[in-house]
Formats: C-alpha cells, structure tokens, sequence
C-alpha cells in the first residue's frame, strides 16, 4: 500500500490524473466491461449510500414520497415534447428487440429477427416523459395536488468521453417530479428545492456553492428556468453539482394533463423536477483530497473513526483488545462510524497508509506505552496532525474533533474559492484570467451569440447568474451592450 501510494501522481503535475488515480487506489470504482459504465465498489457504494440517506431525510422532511417508475420509455412519449426530445436525441440508448436465439450455424447468440418491437424503447435518460403520462391518470382535480414524487433510480446517457463518477453512460441519481396546481406552487418548489441541495453540499459534503439560475442556452431541455449549484475544484474548474427546474406547463400540455381547479375550470397543471447523482462522489473528491488521498468530511465518511494497535505479543493485544473496546462501544453510542483494525494480516504501516489513502477522518493508535499511560495517539486526516490524548475523555474529544474537522475543511474549500473568484472588467483581461481558472465574474449583454463566442473562443461558459452578488448594471465585456448585472463565468467539467 505504501508503494501504491507513493504512485499516487500529484495534483500539482496531472491533476486529471490524479483524480483518475485516486477513484482506483482508494477502491471507490472501476472500469466495467460495458464502454463509459463503472463498476461501484463497496467503500464508494458506501458514500453514495450515506448521500442518499442524508438526502431522503431533507426530501422526506419538505413532503416528499419515493416511488418507482420504468426504465424503459417507448420512443413516442419523447416526441411529445418537442425541446426535451432535441436536448436527449443524441444520448438515447434505444431497445428494438425482446428476444435472442441461437445462430443456425453455431457461431453464437444472435438477435432474433422476428422479435422486433412494434415501437422502439428508450432506456431513460430521464424520467419526465414517463412520469407526466402517469400522472395523466393519477390527476383530475386540484383535490389530487400537489404531487410530490422522487426517484432513486439509475439512468442511461450515451457519454463519448467518460470519467468515473464525473461523466458516465450509466449512473445513479434521484430525480424528484412534482406536479401543482398554481404557478406560484411550482416556482416556489423549484427554489425550496435548490435551497435542500445547497444545504446538503455545505453541510454534509462541507463544499461551499454557488446558487444560481442558468443561462437560456444551459437550461435543462424543456423548462423554463433551471436554478443550479455550482461547485468549484480544486483545479479550478466548476462543476454543476445539482440543479432544480421550473418546468412551467410544457409536460402538461404535451401529455394533456388536466385538472378541476377550485372555480370549476380546467387548467393545465404545473411542474418542477430535480435531481443530484453520483456526480456528487467526484466533487467530493475533487474539492478536499490531497496527494496522499482521500479526506472525506466525517459526516459522509463510511469509517468515521479507526483505530490500530500496535503490539509485541499476544498477551499485549489481549489487553489493548479489552482497553478498546469499551472506548469503540462508547463511540458507537455516540453515533459515531467506527472500525476497530487488530486484524494480523497486514502490518501497522500499512494499515496507516490505506486508512489515509481512503480518507477516514479520525485515526487513533494505542501501542504498549499507551496502554501503560492510559493514552491514545490521536490523527485527524484534514490537517495530518498528532497528538496523544488521555483515555479519560477519549470519546468526547473525538466526537468534538469530528465536528471540528468538518468545518475545517468547509473553511478551507471556501476560503479556496474566495481566492479564485475575480470581477473582470474587459474580454482582453477574460481571456488572460480564464487560463488560470476559478469563477470569474464580468458583465454579459444576455444574448446567446455572445455566450457562444466566449465559449468557442475561451472555452469558458456562464454557470449561473448568482442569486446573491454583485447586482450592478454595467457594460458587456465583449460587445459594451448594456448589462443588467455580472454573470459566473469558468470552465467546467
């Protein structure tokens, strides 16, 4: 382990490379045998799984009910809604037949000729098409909303170039659709929405974000207004970390869905949809980990706390065995994730090595001496420090340690991206500051010929128009058009 971590490349030479690395070495996912899909293993499954547990709870908590609806989507709903359709043509995955059977000739399984479908079927690339012909029956009168759904579910978008978590043909996600019966209704949960992913991003993944709505050209295909987060790495690159759509009465009117409001019209009801996936593992490893790892923040962290002995004979590790557990039971009941390491298989060096290489927040170590001095070694992963504490107190002060290094690595994310965030003035001073990377904050005419010629020309795109911020009118960097206020503009993954 030692020696693999040595390989570990730099960020500061590579840092896709890096990255790529990292993911690998730290046994959060690899290549699957399918092009542009990944295999999660365990320890990354396992992050993933305290996301969707923590995420749940806030949807859960703002009304919302899981339910379940089918992969495969037939090929007309997607026409339906004519922009939706555009936006996902090009990455559709598309099922013709239903049956295989051996080769006459016996070279193998071929596709059965006769078992063409009628109509082809789309492996979602999301589920709105499905879902608004469903709701078509679950709604008839304003009795029957507001319809609060979400879905954990995996969904299927034909990637060219593939990174794992970042960018695949395959992953996990949820994607919330709900329908109302006022426009106000939607709106207001497109924004509550976007305000639960926030809270998620800075409090659990402890990575500070940006709240904002996007641009015409960078809405989801179908709404009328997409409010997204943007999150910055430690590269300097921006990455949509979730976003939230104003859905208005497209999908209504293009599957018919009706309703009875309360004057005894018929309206077309309103909608909103919203979603974060396994995108959200690789921003959590791209904003806090180092060259020797992993750091995760102890409240996604699957392993919170480990904690090795160091031993000369058996009858030592009997008695740091019996010291321990009592401190293990007493984290347990604290609520906190805790691994006791006294496996025989692998040395204290190379248990140290793989615990930090993965992160794990908290390490504590009790060798002879320790156990003599009724002391532990204490290493907290964010900032590689030691020190020993007594037994005495040895739960409370790594409860208070857990918190403190969540917030510690917020901090240092945020103050990160306080540094890398500059008002511009001129395209001439855009292009020489986009190379250096970071969220780079410049007036925009608001046309979409503009935004193209910055981004063919420089690579960059506007991530959001921020809810907060500067506000000030001003001139368009590129044209000197009036501008209604500054935009975020950087590069992106």
């Amino acid at each position: 382990m030692a020696k693999e971590l040595k390989g570990l490349t730099k960020r500061s030479v590579n840092y896709s490379q890096w990255y790529n690395e990292l993911v690998v070495k730290a046994d959060l996912a690899e290549q699957s045998p399918v092009r542009g899909c990944m295999v999660i293993k365990p320890y990354g499954y396992a992050i993933w799984e305290k996301m969707q547990r923590a995420l749940d709870d806030m949807f859960k908590e703002t009304g919302h009910e899981n339910a379940y609806f089918p992969l495969l989507i037939p090929k007309s709903y997607l026409s339906k809604e004519a922009e939706h359709v555009e936006g996902f043509a090009k990455e559709c995955a598309v099922v013709t037949h239903y049956r295989l059977k051996n080769a006459e000739d016996g070279s193998g399984i071929i596709v059965d000729p006769a078992a063409k479908l009628e109509e082809e079927l789309i492996i979602r690339p999301t589920s709105e098409t499905i879902i608004w012909s469903t709701y078509k029956k679950w709604i008839n009168s304003y009795r029957d909303l507001p319809i609060l759904c979400n879905q954990w579910a995996n969904v299927m978008r034909w990637e060219m170039r593939t990174r794992l978590f970042l960018r695949t043909s395959e992953f996990l996600w949820q994607e919330g659709h709900t329908a109302h019966a006022t426009r106000e209704e939607a709106e207001e949960e497109t924004v509550k929405m976007i305000n639960v992913y926030s809270n998620f991003a800075e409090n659990f993944m402890a990575v500070p974000v940006v709240k904002g709505v996007k641009s015409a050209t960078e809405r989801f295909a179908g709404a009328l207004d997409t409010y997204t987060i943007e999150a910055m790495m430690q590269d300097g690159k921006a990455l949509q970390s979730g976003t939230s759509h104003f859905l208005g009465q497209n999908f209504a009117k293009a599957f018919d869905v009706q309703f009875v409001d309360k004057n005894n019209k018929m309206n077309y009801v309103w909608a909103s949809s919203w979603g974060v996936s396994t995108r959200l593992i690789g921003a959590l490893i791209m904003s806090h980990s180092d060259d020797n790892g992993l750091v995760l923040p102890p409240k996604l962290a699957p392993i919170q706390v480990v904690i090795v002995p160091i031993y000369r004979n058996e009858e030592q590790l009997g008695l740091i065995n019996e010291k321990v557990s009592g401190i293990v039971a007493k984290l347990k009941s604290m609520g906190v994730s805790v691994k006791y390491d006294n496996s025989d298989n692998k040395r204290p060096g190379f248990k140290f090595a793989e615990y930090e290489l993965k992160g794990v927040p908290v390490r504590l170590v009790m060798g002879g001496r320790d156990l003599e001095s009724n002391t532990m070694e204490v290493m907290r992963r964010d900032t590689l420090e030691k020190e020993t504490v007594s037994c005495d107190n040895i739960e409370a002060y790594v409860f208070n340690l857990l918190e403190e290094i969540q917030a510690n690595i917020y901090q240092k994310a945020l103050d990160f991206r306080t540094k890398s965030t500059r008002n511009v003035e001129s395209y001439d001073e855009f292009k020489v500051e986009i190379e250096k990377g970071g969220f780079l904050m410049a007036h925009w005419d608001g046309t979409p010929e503009t935004e193209e010629l910055i981004k063919n020309e420089t690579k960059a795109t506007i991530r959001c128009i921020p809810l907060d911020g500067d506000k000030t009118p001003g001139k368009c960097m590129v044209t000197g058009k009036p501008s209604a206020r500054r935009v975020m503009f950087a590069r992106a993954y």
